[in-house]
């Protein structure tokens, strides 16, 4: 199976332009940087993706998922499911750069951007809490009981279902912060992603440093 998706992606970017065939049917490339898989075997470099696969990492890698005009970085310890337009995390996060308004799910939560201009935004879910960030541009956010929208620096913080969220309603209870540690080490796994994908590899330890950027929380 893996052979004959490796040979259909070949033949793809052989014969028909990259932006075609994102746009008409949804295949994107990956790009692993440690182990990482896809539907349960080991990613390959330059493996083509199709909407329905599921990719998984390690607490220890990420992975990249380019189509045209958009790009995901599956972070850290994370499930996601490829659709095409859009992706569905399961559990962990992604970081989401786009073009063409690519949406991201989480249970109820999807958060979609504002405007097809260039928008970037990280949707992470951990034991049921989504978080959101808006890196760059506007998003709109829905829970299943309304819309609402989140701008540009500012976070909110969702429940991915409504068991989910009356669940915490009642117990109220709040999620302990991660380890400054870990953060540390998924700062340095995601940059590392980042700058091979642009051709680098020097990380600079100043990614590693918290970030500066001021981040307005919203409560949904």
């Amino acid at each position: 199976m893996n052979i004959v998706r490796d040979v259909l992606c070949w033949v793809m970017i052989v014969f028909v332009p990259a932006s075609l065939v994102a746009a008409d049917s949804g295949v994107g490339m990956v790009h692993p940087y440690g182990t990482a898989w896809l539907n349960g075997a080991a990613a390959e470099q330059s493996s083509a993706i199709f909407p329905g696969d599921l990719v998984q990492t390690s607490s220890a890698s990420a992975m990249k998922i380019r189509s045209s005009g958009s790009s995901v970085t599956v972070l850290p310890d994370s499930l996601v499911k490829f659709e095409g337009g859009a992706v569905s995390v399961e559990h962990g996060g992604v970081k989401l750069a786009t073009s063409k308004s690519m949406v991201a799910r989480a249970g109820i939560v999807t958060a979609t951007p504002a405007s097809s201009a260039w928008t970037e935004f990280e949707l992470t879910d951990v034991d049921g809490a989504v978080q959101i960030v808006a890196l760059k541009g506007d998003l709109q956010i829905s829970n299943g009981s309304g819309t609402t929208t989140l701008s540009e620096g500012q976070q909110s913080t969702q429940q991915d279902s409504d068991k989910t969220q009356s669940k915490n309603q009642s117990e109220k209870k709040q999620s302990a912060p991660a380890p400054a540690a870990k953060k540390r080490t998924v700062a340095f796994i995601v940059a590392a992603a980042d700058a091979a994908a642009v051709g680098g590899l020097a990380l600079g330890m100043a990614e590693l440093a918290p970030s500066s950027r001021v981040i307005s929380p919203v409560t949904p």
